[in-house]
């Protein structure tokens, strides 16, 4: 019997660990899928077109962008956009420089194929809650959901 009872407890400890494994080997892609899950999409050929197509696409966004790449978080407010100005020039209501005394803007903590990691190092501007990288007549914008939900408590302790 206790010939039985070891090799049952070896055969448990031998799932569980081979359990352990499979999970560790798969994790990052089942966090892959998980965070991919929350997120959305799109691309649009004219900024009237994203305005139209989507209601969290920024005001700013110029009407004549064209080529606009859009990211958004759907549990957050984490945003990415890419799109091509005509004109090569921050849209209206956008502000040269960076918000406050801040030396380096909010990450951005989505990723994109479309969107460069070293952009982040070029933001010149800001738009609305999002920090602005122009490079020629490329805008690259993005949004750290942390950061608006910040400014946003701010706001509403300083009318308070």
């Amino acid at each position: 019997m206790k010939g039985i009872v070891s090799k049952v407890a070896l055969g448990v400890a031998g799932t569980g660990m081979a359990v352990a494994v499979a999970t560790v080997a798969i994790g990052p892609r089942v966090s892959d899928w998980y965070d991919g899950r929350h997120q959305e999409q799109a691309s649009y050929d004219t900024g009237t077109q994203a305005k139209a197509g989507r209601h969290s696409m920024p005001a700013w966004l110029p009407d004549n962008a064209s080529g606009v790449k859009y990211l958004m978080s759907t549990t957050g407010d984490d945003r990415l956009l890419r799109a091509t100005l005509p004109e090569g020039r921050l849209p209206v209501g956008c502000t040269n420089g960076l918000p406050g005394k801040a030396a380096h803007p909010a990450p951005a903590s989505l990723k994109a194929g479309w969107f460069p990691e070293g952009v982040v190092a070029k933001a010149s501007a800001t738009c609305g809650h999002y920090n602005v990288a122009l490079t020629g007549n490329q805008l690259y914008a993005w949004q750290d959901g942390a950061a608006v939900q910040a400014a946003q408590r701010a706001a509403h302790i300083t009318k308070h």
